[in-house]
Order: structure tokens, then C-alpha cells, then sequence
């Protein structure tokens, strides 16, 4: 077996809108294409003793442990591979259930979709799995383990940690989105210009100077003290000597952390004699050039957390340690405690698994004890000398505990310092007594505290921390996201989109657009080419003068990774036709509808898809949809809108020479056609079918008609309004018309406007696009023969792995078959095809330059033009 492809998909795609995160791969199974799994002796056993989880595993909807029940009867090994891609990501800490297996389009090919946590770690399970089922076929040992190593690695890498993830988690509960920024903890939530930013449980609102006078001890402790907040004795040493002459005027016991740590790095407690503060000292110094020599305060070790300056939540911490039985050695009793399963690798469960670290064999050594020594019954032994959790240390819930002198002094402490998350470590011998009648003592005060030991802690409540942080981010009544129209369809899409983002403009919104020739904020070009996919739709939202976003979402960029936002409030369809099939596995009409399809599906419950009741693939969507609909029409008697309007549905039709939107029994004329710079006096058609998906959009977003009708006047295509899109250049004799249509049905909508035009000769210079198959050239080719008297055949720069005559033969043959005597001439060069056809344009005739290039070909016309207009004033 080998994989043919692997796509990571990122948002709602075409193979699931409810499970965004994908990985699809194109399996090609060789050598197995004809076997099942119970055709191959022992590969039951040996699957099930490799994976024991796997007994957990639902066949598609089935049972649970139905999964293996069809592996013993016998089932694909794309099946398997996609369950093994699963279980390994399970097994490493990353909980992932959802998948599929499905027969591809060619014989002995299977497409294998599941889900995955973290991007790179979904990648290397599909690669792994496929190891695994291989070995396993085979009968041959494999190191099962080391797969799950690396993915143990990867989660530990790129997975949020704890704090992050419960402020993600709280937020999406919300319906707040998110979108992540670096590989790291760096998260936007919400859209455009109500978007605020989180790094860990640091945010948008954390104050730059208040971090500072944390992260500087020595300040922080200078300013409680003044403040009358108990603080313990200490001074700041850089020296060997300064550190003698600090140990002598404290005394022991002492604590010894650097000026500048934080998470207790490089912290030692409880040091008794000189010895132990210079190894203390060599440890800080590793961290910081300044180190804190303070008193060591008895008792327990307390975080109390405050955020927006309330106090939240409190928890006693207990370092990592070890109980003696008078048998086992200090490693077994490690040992032991790592099997508690809910320990495991870095942040990968509530508890972190205890290591043997250069500061556990220091504390071993400054007792006389090894990992190998055996403690006496009932001895307890501290393995480390702070209490994180992420160092193996437990939390016990006290917040019902907390005196209110010392919740009003956290409170406090959160103002002095000036930080929105705040925490605060505490010595204390009991929580629940004012700090100042235990001896107790504020030991540090922590910028981007973490969240784990109060929203899973070993013993007690679970406390949502992260829900007052989100209430400080997105307090009640504030928006997060921003209005998101999505556009798709084959044809029309850009001119749609254009539109809208006019509309959405005049109406004094900060618009971000997306379209095949850039990326607009604010109708400033941000980005060349051709940006429909995810990365492009991120670049808006991501944008923070943005206020309302327009998206063109073409099929390669849904195919290549899903949308790249999970909702949006009006998705509009504006037709499907052929063009690209036989690519990405989309072979038929029926799938290029699914694909289009998942712009509705993704419309929030509240919004509406606005779908082309003409089409009869694009209206049966309105049966998948989980949004309210609207519909369009170039007929108002249309049964379906008939219909519809019959049921109080909304829609917009194209009736006696006017744009307008019948809702209910009640009928809104918005504006004459004729009067529509866009619809061409009427002539493009399709352009009306554009205007009417506008009209529509914007009337769900709630623009006065006055408004709209202003819109679609002042809307003028051009090469600038709309490059590509229908430009139209009057020459003294002759006329030009630049587009950008590259299909059947772009041919025939310009077929459509042309017919209506008073010309003696039509001249077409076409190209096929390389990536398309033979019987598309020909169609296209068909087309053109019976639209053009003239056909002039030039070829894009990318042929797309295809050859020149490859192209050109069935184009030909297309053109023959339709009007054999039709006048053909083939220019490569789309530069030299535009200046022969310009060249040689009669009187009367018209020019259609359906192009590849739209700048440049728009610049050789407008120089021709030039040219032209100076001949006729000499003459």
C-alpha cells in the first residue's frame, strides 16, 4: 500500500462540515485491493494484541466493538488503516473518533478520512498506520512504541496547553471563534475589529509594565511591602559574597530563585546550611544574574487567582513526592506513582508524570539518598523543591477555604500589580486563617498564571477559570465575530462578491473582501492572485480594521482544505456547471455540487442561504441546509419560488424589465435592470442573476432599499471595478470585450450577451485550461464554433502537465464538428493571438478576449485603443 495523496483539512470541507479538522488521504492499496482482512491468516490476532483499544471502535454507526467484528468477517485494509490512524492519536494523548473509508474513483484506489488534534501529529499517524497495518499483514515486529513517542512529542509541541485550552474551549462554547497565530499559544478570538488576543493566560488587556514588575521579585515584594501586604525578609545577590552576608543577617532556613524566573525555575526551599545556598545559588544563577536569598516561610504552598480584579479560585500545592514502605526503592516508588493513569507526559492529563531530574538527584544527594535507597515505612520524601504541577506535583481545591482577609488582599495585590489574570503564591499553615495572624507571607505574584491546578486539580472542585476570563474579554453584549458573507458557485462568483463588497462599503462598513484576482481591505489591494481558499479568508478575519467580510470561496481552496471559518451568516450559491472535473477525485456535476454545497451547510442557524432557484442542483441544496433560505430567480413564475413565497419564504426575481424581492405576498421592486450599470441594458443575463444574489444579501443584512438601488447604480464595471469581469472597450470602428471565463458556461453567458448585439462578425480567441479533460476542450470548443465566425486559439503559460496538441486537437475537433467550414488560426502567444485579432478586426465586428492574463491583456487593448484613437483624429 502507498499514499497517492494526503490533504490536511482545516475547516468545513466537502467531507464534513461538522468535523473540521480532517485528513483525507488517497490510499492506494496495491497488492491488497482484492483482500479483505479475514483472508489473511492471524491478522485478526495480531491486530487486536498490537491495539487493544481498538476493541472500543465503532464500525460507521454500529456498536461499540463492532469495528473489530467486521475486521474478523473481513473488511477493506483502508478501513483499518484509517481505525489504526485513530487509535495511535488516541494512545498519544490526542482523543480523535470521527473517520471514513469509501472506494476512490479509480479501481483499487480507497480515499481514508479521520480526524485529527493537532495537524502534523494527524499527518504522521496516517503515515504511521499505514507501517503498522503493513507490518502487521506481514507478520513482522514493529516498534509500535516509537510512533507513539513522536506523537506524544508532537502534541507536547504544538497542543495548548491546559490554560490556553480552557480559555479556547470557554470561548467556542460561546460561540466566540478562534484562530491560532503561531505554532505556539498565540490565539485570536473573535474577527476583525473585535477581535482580542490570548498568549497562555496573558491577553490584549495585560498591561506590559505590570509583567515587568512581576517578573522583577524584588520590585514586586519592594511594592506589596509598602502596600502592608506580608512579604518574607530577603535581599538580592549577585556574589558568592553578598550571598554569605545575606545567609548570615537571614539565618535558615532560607529560599533561594532567581531575580527573573518564573514557574519555579531554578527555585530551592527549605536550604539548612551553607552547602545547599550555594548549590541553590548555582541553580538560580542559570537563570537570572540576580538572585532572591529570602526567609523560608512554614506551611503549605497556596495559589490564590484573581482576574479583572476578583478573586476566582485557590488551590494548596503539594510538590512531587513519595510515601516509604520500607521495600521499595525510591525509583519503584516513582515508578508506582507513574502508573496512576491520570499522569501522563507533559500536560497530556490532569496529573504530569514524576522524573528523576538533575533537582530531584540534588535533593537525593543533599539527604545521602539515591534513586536506589529504600525509605523507611511511612517516611514522606519531596522529590522536588517547588510544587508546579508540571513537575509531577498535585492541587487541592481550597477556594470555599480562603479567609476574606486574604481574598481581599489577593484582590489587592491584583490591583498593585496591575495585572488582569493574576497569581498569587502563598506560605501559609492554613488558608482559612487571615495571612496575618499565621506568620504567612506572599511569596511571588505570577503574569500568565496557569490554569491547570484549579480547572483540574488532583482533589476537589473543578473551578471554570477560564469563564471570567472571556467574561473580561467579551463582556455581555459585546460581538466577537463580524458579519461573513460566503460566495461560491462555478460562474459569477467574483462579479457577486465585488458587488456585495460595494454594497457593504456605501453603507460605511470597513469591508474585507476575497476574490480570484486579490485580497481587498477597505478596497486596497492587500494581496495578488488568485485568493479564494482558507489562508485568504483568514488574512480578512484576521484584519483588525475589518468590520464586515465578503468571501469568494472557489472549489480548489474547499478542496485543498476546507473554509477557513466554521459559520457564516448568508452563503450564496450562484450556479453549478462543468469546469475541473476529473480533478481532486470531483468526477461528475453531482460532486461539484457537493463541493459547493458546503458554503450553505455552513451558514449559522440564524443566517440564510441564498441559493439559484433556476439550477436545479443548486436549489436541491435548500434540502441539506440547517438555516433559513432564499431563493432567486430569472423567472418570477417559477413554480419553486411560487412555491416558496407561498409558504412566507423570501426571494428575489427578475420580473417585467425590474430587480425585485417578493416576500410573503408582498412584492419589493428594487430598481429597473435598464438603469444597472452591471446588467448591460439588460443584455448580460447572467450579470442579472448576479445582482439579484446581491439584492438578496443585502437585504437579509438589513440595508434600506433606497440603499441597495444606490448600490447597484453606482456600481460600474470596469477594468478596475471588475477586472475580467465583462470589460468593454469601444473602438472607433470596432468593439473589445475582455473576460475572464474559462469554462462552458462562462463561454456561453458572453455567447448569451453577444446575441443581442448589432455586429458583423464575432471574433473569439479562447484557450483550454490544462488541468481539464479531452471532452471538456471539446465542449468548449463546440461552444465556441457555434458562438464565434472566427476562432483564434492561444495557449495559457502553465499547459498543466498537458502538451500543446493535446489542447489543441480536441479544441479543434470541437469547432470542426460544430461548423466545419469555421475560420480557425492558432497564436500560442496570448499577447501576439490579442494583436493579430486587433489588428485585423474589421469594421463592425466585435472582439471577445477570454483571458489569462487580465492586466496585461487589458493593457495591450487600452495601448491599442491609444493608437486607434489617434489614427481617427489625423484622419
Amino acid at each position: 500500500m502507498k499514499i497517492i495523496d494526503l490533504r490536511v483539512m482545516r475547516g468545513p470541507n466537502y467531507w464534513s462540515v461538522q468535523h473540521p479538522k480532517l485528513i483525507v488521504i488517497k490510499l492506494a492499496l496495491e497488492d491488497l485491493k482484492d483482500t479483505l482482512t479475514s483472508e489473511i491468516l492471524q491478522f485478526f490476532n495480531r491486530l487486536q494484541k498490537s491495539l487493544p483499544g481498538l476493541k472500543s471502535h465503532r464500525f460507521g454507526e454500529g456498536e461499540e466493538g463492532s469495528f473489530l467484528k467486521e475486521v474478523k468477517a473481513g473488511t477493506c485494509f483502508g478501513n483499518v488503516v484509517q481505525h489504526v490512524a485513530l487509535e495511535l492519536q488516541t494512545i498519544a494523548g490526542m482523543g480523535c473518533n470521527y473517520g471514513h473509508s469509501y472506494p476512490a474513483y479509480e479501481e483499487g484506489n480507497v480515499v481514508v478520512v479521520f480526524s485529527y488534534q493537532e495537524e502534523r501529529a494527524g499527518e504522521y499517524a496516517a503515515y504511521a498506520a499505514l507501517k503498522v497495518v503493513e507490518a502487521l499483514v506481514k507478520g513482522m515486529k514493529y516498534k509500535l512504541q516509537d510512533d507513539i513517542n513522536r506523537l506524544h512529542q508532537i502534541r507536547e509541541d504544538e497542543f495548548f496547553g491546559p490554560s490556553t485550552y480552557s480559555i479556547v474551549s470557554e470561548a467556542v462554547s460561546r460561540g466566540i471563534p478562534y484562530i491560532r497565530l503561531n505554532s505556539h499559544s498565540l490565539i485570536q478570538l473573535g474577527y476583525g475589529v473585535n477581535q482580542k488576543r490570548i498568549q497562555a493566560t496573558m491577553t490584549s488587556s495585560t498591561a506590559c509594565f505590570s509583567v515587568e514588575i512581576a517578573g522583577d521579585k524584588n520590585a514586586t515584594k519592594n511594592l506589596l511591602n509598602e502596600a502592608g501586604v506580608p512579604v518574607p525578609k530577603g535581599t538580592t545577590v549577585y556574589t558568592h559574597d553578598e550571598l554569605k552576608k545575606a545567609v548570615n543577617w537571614l539565618g535558615f532556613p532560607l529560599v533561594i530563585k532567581p531575580l527573573d524566573g518564573n514557574h519555579g525555575k531554578g527555585a530551592t526551599i527549605n536550604i539548612k546550611n551553607l552547602k545547599e545556598a550555594q548549590r541553590g545559588f548555582a541553580e538560580a544563577k542559570r537563570f537570572s544574574a540576580g538572585v532572591i536569598v529570602e526567609q523560608f516561610i512554614e506551611g503549605s504552598d497556596f495559589r490564590l487567582l484573581v482576574i479583572n480584579g476578583k478573586f476566582v479560585a485557590a488551590a494548596k500545592r503539594t510538590p512531587a513526592m513519595v510515601v516509604g514502605d520500607g521495600i521499595s526503592t525510591i525509583k519503584k516508588l516513582i515508578d508506582i506513582q507513574n502508573r496512576d493513569p491520570r499522569r501522563g507526559i507533559g500536560h497530556e492529563k490532569v496529573l504530569t508524570r514524576i522524573n528523576i531530574d538533575k533537582q530531584t538527584r540534588s535533593i537525593l544527594k543533599g539527604k545521602g539518598l539515591t534513586s536506589h535507597s529504600v525509605l523507611p515505612k511511612g517516611e514522606v520524601l519531596y522529590l522536588k523543591s517547588t510544587a508546579n504541577i508540571s513537575t509531577g506535583g498535585t492541587a487541592t481545591d481550597v477556594t470555599d477555604l480562603v479567609d476574606p482577609y486574604n481574598i481581599l488582599m489577593a484582590e489587592r495585590i491584583g490591583g498593585l500589580i496591575g495585572l488582569d489574570i493574576c497569581g498569587i503564591d502563598i506560605m501559609t499553615t492554613d488558608i482559612a486563617i487571615p495571612l496575618n495572624e499565621t506568620r504567612g507571607a506572599v511569596l511571588e505574584v505570577n503574569a500568565a498564571p496557569g490554569f491547570r491546578m484549579h480547572i483540574a486539580p488532583t482533589y476537589g472542585l473543578p473551578r471554570n477559570v477560564a469563564e471570567p476570563v472571556i467574561d473580561m474579554l467579551f463582556p455581555h453584549g459585546k460581538p466577537a465575530r463580524i458579519p461573513i458573507i460566503a460566495v461560491t458557485g462555478t460562474n459569477g462568483k467574483t462579479t457577486t462578491t465585488r458587488l456585495i463588497a460595494h454594497m457593504v462599503k456605501a453603507k460605511g462598513f470597513q469591508v474585507g473582501y476575497t476574490t480570484t484576482d486579490g485580497i481587498y481591505v477597505q478596497d486596497k489591494m492587500l494581496e495578488k492572485g488568485d485568493t479564494t481558499g482558507s489562508y485568504s479568508t483568514e488574512f480578512v478575519l484576521k484584519d483588525p480594521t475589518v468590520n464586515f467580510a465578503v468571501l469568494e470561496c472557489a472549489r480548489g481552496g474547499i478542496l485543498r482544505s476546507g473554509l477557513g471559518f466554521q459559520t457564516c451568516d448568508i452563503g450564496i450559491v450562484t450556479n453549478v456547471s462543468s469546469d475541473h472535473l476529473g480533478l481532486r477525485d470531483i468526477h461528475t456535476l453531482e460532486d461539484l455540487a457537493k463541493v459547493k454545497a458546503v458554503i450553505p451547510k455552513s451558514v449559522c442557524k440564524e443566517g440564510y442561504a441564498v441559493l439559484n432557484a433556476d439550477d436545479e442542483l443548486v436549489f436541491a441544496m435548500a434540502e441539506e441546509v440547517d438555516c433559513k433560505v432564499a431563493f432567486f430567480s430569472m423567472d418570477e413564475n417559477n413554480p419553486r419560488i411560487l412555491s416558496h413565497i407561498a409558504k412566507g419564504g423570501l426571494a428575489a426575481v427578475y420580473e417585467n424589465g425590474y430587480i425585485s424581492i417578493f416576500k410573503n405576498s408582498y412584492k419589493i421592486r428594487v430598481d429597473r435592470v435598464a438603469d444597472v450599470p452591471l446588467a448591460f441594458g439588460g443584455k448580460a443575463k447572467f450579470n442579472i442573476e448576479n445582482i439579484l444574489a446581491a439584492t438578496l444579501a443585502g437585504y437579509i443584512a438589513r440595508f434600506d432599499i433606497g440603499d441597495i438601488k444606490t448600490a447597484l447604480r453606482t456600481f460600474v464595471p470596469s477594468t478596475t471595478k471588475t477586472p475580467g469581469r465583462m470589460n468593454l472597450f469601444k473602438f472607433p470602428n470596432f468593439d473589445v470585450l475582455i473576460d475572464y471565463a474559462h469554462n462552458v458556461g462562462g463561454l456561453k453567458a458572453v455567447g448569451g450577451f453577444m446575441e443581442g448585439l448589432e455586429v458583423s462578425r464575432k471574433i473569439g480567441i479562447i484557450a483550454g485550461v490544462g488541468d481539464r479533460r479531452p471532452e471538456d476542450f471539446y465542449e468548449l470548443g463546440k461552444v465556441a464554433g457555434e458562438i464565434f465566425d472566427e476562432v483564434i486559439i492561444r495557449l495559457d503559460t502553465d499547459l498543466r502537465g498537458k502538451t500543446a496538441e493535446e489542447i489543441t486537437t480536441p479544441l479543434i475537433q470541437g469547432i470542426e464538428d460544430m461548423a466545419p467550414d469555421k475560420a480557425i488560426k492558432v497564436i500560442p502567444e496570448e499577447m501576439r493571438a490579442i494583436a493579430y485579432a486587433l489588428e485585423h478586426a474589421d469594421t463592425g465586428c466585435f472582439v471577445a478576449i477570454f483571458t489569462e492574463d487580465i492586466s496585461e491583456s487589458v493593457k495591450m487593448v487600452e495601448n491599442f485603443k491609444v493608437i486607434q484613437d489617434r489614427r481617427v483624429l489625423v484622419d
